[in-house]
């Protein structure tokens, strides 16, 4: 992994989005999830990422922020095989929980099934990326006061 003077980890922690590109070329946000060395998004057969990552798992992926006000600019560019994980509930929470809050009884119910719906009836995995190349660039600038 390449760093250009900030911590990548805590950057990855933050509630941003990430951008995924699939071959065609397709690009699409999604929320995601950094552990164990690894961007983790859900997806399922109802979903267009899953039969374009099931067709070609090479995809590329970026988390940025740009901040006008401050002049922070950093970004985090991921490349690799993406993989299919079966999904598990605890891991499932802690993803939903970093964008919609810990209370789960105010998250909009279009996320809370993703919690409690059978996996193998609607078909809810993981999509796993473990970077085969992860480059981290700081990009800001000074702020003229």
């Amino acid at each position: 992994m390449e760093s250009s003077g900030f911590d990548v980890d805590a950057f990855l922690q933050q509630p941003l989005t990430a951008r995924i590109a699939t071959s065609g070329p397709t690009v699409r946000p999604v929320w995601f999830l950094w552990e164990e060395g690894a961007f983790w998004t859900l997806t399922g057969p109802w979903a267009r990422l899953f039969d374009r990552v099931k067709d070609d798992p090479n995809v590329a992926l970026v988390v940025d922020e740009c901040d006008l006000a401050t002049g922070r600019v950093r970004q985090v560019i991921a490349r690799g095989q993406a993989e299919f994980v079966p999904f598990d509930v605890p891991r499932g929470r802690r993803k939903l929980a970093r964008y919609l809050g810990a209370d789960e009884a105010l998250w909009d119910e279009r996320f809370v099934h993703y919690l409690h719906d059978d996996p193998g009836e609607r078909g809810t995995i993981w999509l796993r990326l473990t970077p085969a190349s992860l480059t981290a660039t700081d990009l800001s600038y000074s702020v003229a006061a």
